[in-house]
């Protein structure tokens, strides 16, 4: 049974980039809306390349709006939290680098598949 309902985030003026996150040596891949929220989050351990979150807000929002709390937990266990919050100074971001649109594509459908079927 899925727990979401696979809602697209269309960005205008989507921004996707990568940055490294050394307190947990996690490589953060992030799609950023025209606005600098963050619309999509994969979170990938540096060593084994294992994903630990691959979460997105429309999905967020739309459990939210039409489910309750516990399907919301189920979703965050399976998929991981995303970061709330702009973006701003993202470049600043320890080995933070632009990745294109393709790149993060590959990312998100491989962290979601290996997500989905581990838990």
């Amino acid at each position: 049974m899925s727990l979401v309902k696979v809602v697209r985030q269309d960005c205008d003026m989507a921004i996707w980039f990568r940055t490294y996150h050394e307190d947990e040596d996690l490589w953060q891949y992030f799609e950023a809306g025209d606005d600098g929220w963050v619309t999509r989050q994969v979170e990938l351990g540096v060593r084994d390349a294992r994903p630990v979150t691959a979460a997105s807000l429309a999905e967020v929002l739309h459990l939210r709006d039409h489910a309750d709390a516990a399907v919301m937990r189920r979703y965050e266990q399976r998929f991981g939290i995303l970061a709330a919050g702009e973006v701003e100074g993202w470049r600043d971001q320890p080995l933070a680098i632009e990745v294109s649109a393709e790149e993060f594509e590959l990312v998100w459908v491989q962290a979601r598949r290996e997500l989905d079927e581990s838990r």
